[in-house]
């Protein structure tokens, strides 16, 4: 079974089953992470599904694209490794896979 690891803002980590096939957003939604919002759904339209992804793993969770990159900026905790999670298509390849949600802007 693929893993998938959530640390929340307060720094308490789970590491849930990972659904393949549906976004990193949906598995940390549908799993109780109540403070992901994702209030557009996975449109890529809001930026309340931003993680932090370990460092380790930001090559593999693909290239941001020019909208993503749009909606992080105007956050106030973007950095290097800054994702949407609704950005993200959870795969086998991404079994281990180790995600912190961003502070609250």
């Amino acid at each position: 079974m693929p893993s998938l690891t959530i640390v929340t803002r307060d720094g308490t980590e789970r590491t849930i089953e990972g659904k393949v096939g549906w976004s990193v957003m949906e598995n940390i939604r549908d799993n109780g992470f109540d403070e992901l919002l994702a209030l557009c759904g996975g449109c890529c339209s809001c930026a309340t599904c931003h993680v932090h992804v370990d460092p380790d793993w930001f090559a593999r969770t693909g290239q941001r694209g020019a909208d993503e990159d749009d909606l992080l900026d105007t956050s106030d905790h973007k950095v290097e490794v800054s994702r949407l999670s609704c950005q993200i298509l959870y795969t086998a390849e991404l079994d281990g896979l180790r995600v912190q949600i961003a502070p609250e802007d």
